[in-house]
């Protein structure tokens, strides 16, 4: 995600306000990092970047040559323009862009200022991202997720974007948040359906429901809720997920962004530690929401960052139901929800960390999911866990217990973070999206990459996270200063993803052997000069076990990225490790959220902050986008 008031990444933005603290011991840390190194070594030894993998996937890379390709299209090469392309056989189009109206009596797009303030909650949401389709009854209802809004577009007569009054932070609230839409296939093609009983909008003004262990904590009460139960708006709405019994769970990322202060930061230690290690300050990213909106204000709502930053439950078939954010989840940088029905009918749900050197999450309920029965409890009663992976490929799930960190159930699920590095969680290179595999036991996880992994501050310390974690060099993080990024891959112990335990190894390194011969940055040996892509960040596996990649990273074209082109949307095959580039996004622009209509003919794909005037042309406002992708033949897509 890019704030367009600041021009810097989020990672970026917590670097700048609170750069990461010197390590103690650093000789410990030198030693512990040579040795993974030596370990690493001896994998990478393969040649060309070929490695950290178990004897499995090397055996599926060698494959690759003597299988047959899965795949229904050629490769398209690489684009650098302001527009979509797709291989031949293929063909796109707009579905519905920001401002487009889900109500008859929604303002109208101006192509130099976008919407205004009134009826800003009444159109589609501003920079698409994730996204799922519910068949309701017969009826295509699509939810999705708008990230972050493009400050300086929605307030042309603000100083660089920055609200200037109240009515300017509403217009923003409201630009945000989820979209909920019935969409209708004819022979025109793909569109909404006007004034629909399930359209709604859910912004930042959406009143919600808390449930879990923080429901009712002391942190969580504010003057408007002495309850601590209740709460106002989803922020920085980033990947998405489904429930097996059909709701839509939107995933809270960057919300620390939304928060400042007029007078001061809090002097309580718990809030102050916590807002350090989530990137609470002052000043905010941009939005200026603090300024005239006294719930953003931490110098006189100090617990309202509290009630952000997780996963918030959504039904689409009730446009009068209330959001509920479910706490047990966990309170962090949310990039999606990704479940899975363990063997014995537990729940399952994979979660990642979007912040460099943070961590991965899994919830396992404590009951079982019975098609038609209760929910209530599935995704508040049940156990956290976080993510340690080692050396020898192994990894185990270790719950986040009060006795293993001496912590609160409450605390545990509002401090997610600090309770993960009490147990010695594995620092990831940005986890983002994960995907299960629907026809195999196995789950993959997109580490986007990590420009901070083994730099040393200016004393020649180890960079840590925002907890103080070393980010060394560990085995499923390979590269010091990745700027390219990888997926890693597990497959639980015995099939079952309530295990403890599981197996893992790396599906694809990200690289460029076109200008790194040979070593880790050359990326493992499905790469080659006609796949180039860095940072895979979104992710999705289709009804035949495919895997979509979706990429935001540096699409210059130049210097270590030259030949990867735009941004883009590829397909591999884990089958055999083969991965091929299926679709270009325009020159500026994330490709972002996937989903498929009922009947897999189409592919609803979405296209965020494009920087070409996109997808109407010059003279207009560049717009993000869901774009809807079918087969020539109208055969299946996924």
């Amino acid at each position: 995600m890019n704030d367009s008031k600041i021009k810097l990444s989020a990672d970026e933005w917590d670097e700048l306000n609170f750069p990461r603290p010197e390590i103690q011991e650093f000789d410990r840390v030198v030693e512990r990092a040579i040795g993974r190194r030596g370990f690493l070594g001896g994998a990478l030894a393969f040649g060309s970047g070929a490695a950290v993998m178990g004897g499995e996937m090397l055996r599926g890379t060698t494959a690759l040559a003597r299988q047959t390709s899965r795949f229904a299209f050629e490769q398209l090469a690489p684009q650098t323009d302001g527009t979509i392309h797709v291989p031949e056989g293929y063909s796109w189009n707009v579905l519905v862009r920001w401002g487009d109206p889900l109500f008859s009596d929604a303002p109208a797009f101006d192509p130099a200022k976008g919407v205004p303030a009134e009826g800003a909650d009444r159109v589609m949401g501003e920079n698409t991202d994730g996204m799922e389709l519910f068949n309701v009854s017969g009826r295509e209802i699509l939810v999705v997720n708008s990230e972050y809004t493009n400050n300086d577009v929605n307030l042309p007569h603000a100083a660089d974007g920055t609200p200037a009054s109240l009515d300017d932070v509403r217009t923003l609230q409201k630009l945000q948040g989820v979209t909920v839409m019935e969409l209708r296939e004819d022979e025109a093609g793909w569109s909404v359906v006007i004034d629909s009983p399930f359209n709604r909008r859910i912004t930042h003004l959406t009143p919600m429901l808390i449930e879990g262990p923080a429901a009712g904590h002391d942190l969580l009460k504010t003057e408007a809720d002495p309850t601590g139960t209740q709460s106002l708006g989803t922020f920085n709405n980033c990947g998405s997920g489904r429930t097996p019994w059909g709701t839509y769970l939107t995933c809270e990322e960057n919300f620390n962004g939304y928060f400042g202060a007029t007078a001061g930061l809090p002097e309580d230690a718990v809030v102050a530690a916590g807002f350090k290690r989530y990137g609470v300050n002052e000043k905010g990213s941009g939005y200026n929401y603090h300024a005239f909106d006294a719930r953003f204000d931490v110098s006189k709502n100090p617990n309202e960052p509290h009630r952000a930053g997780y996963i918030v439950e959504i039904d689409p078939t009730d446009a009068a139901s209330t959001p509920v954010k479910r706490t047990a989840l966990g309170r962090f940088k949310h990039e999606n929800a990704a479940s899975a029905v363990a063997p014995d009918g537990r729940v399952v749900v994979y979660l990642g960390d979007d912040e460099r050197g943070e961590f991965m999450y899994k919830w396992v309920s404590r009951d079982v999911y019975t098609p038609g029965g209760d929910t209530s409890t599935l995704l508040s009663e049940g156990q956290l866990h976080v993510a340690v992976f080692n050396d020898d490929m192994t990894g185990e799930w270790v719950a986040l217990t009060p006795e293993a960190t001496g912590m609160s159930a409450a605390e545990i699920a509002i401090f997610t973070r600090t309770a993960g590095s009490k147990v010695g969680a594995t620092t990831m290179d940005r986890p983002e999206w994960i995907a299960v595999n629907p026809t195999s036991p196995e789950a993959y996880c997109c580490l986007t990459n990590n420009s901070r992994r083994g730099a040393l501050t200016d004393s020649g310390a180890v960079r840590t996270n925002a907890g103080g974690d070393p980010m060394t060099v560990n085995a499923p993080n390979p590269r010091e200063l990745n700027n390219y990024g990888q997926i890693v891959r597990w497959r639980p112990r015995g099939g079952d993803h309530a295990a403890a335990s599981f197996e893992w190894d790396l599906y694809v390194m990200a690289g460029n052997p076109s200008v790194h011969a040979e070593g880790p940055y050359a990326g493992t040996a499905n790469i080659n000069a006609g796949n180039l892509f860095n940072s895979p960040d979104g992710m999705q596996i289709d009804s035949t076990g495919l895997i979509w990649i979706q990429t935001d990273g540096d699409d210059s074209n130049e210097g270590d990225f030259a030949g990867m082109g735009n941004n883009q949307m590829l397909a591999g095959d884990p089958a055999t490790g083969e991965i091929r580039r299926f679709l270009t996004g325009p020159n500026g622009s994330e490709v972002t959220g996937l989903t498929w209509s009922s009947d897999k003919r189409t592919m609803f794909v979405g296209i965020q902050h494009p920087g070409a005037p996109f997808p109407d042309g010059e003279g207009s406002l560049p717009r993000s986008a869901v774009v809807a992708v079918k087969r020539n033949d109208n055969a299946l897509v996924g």
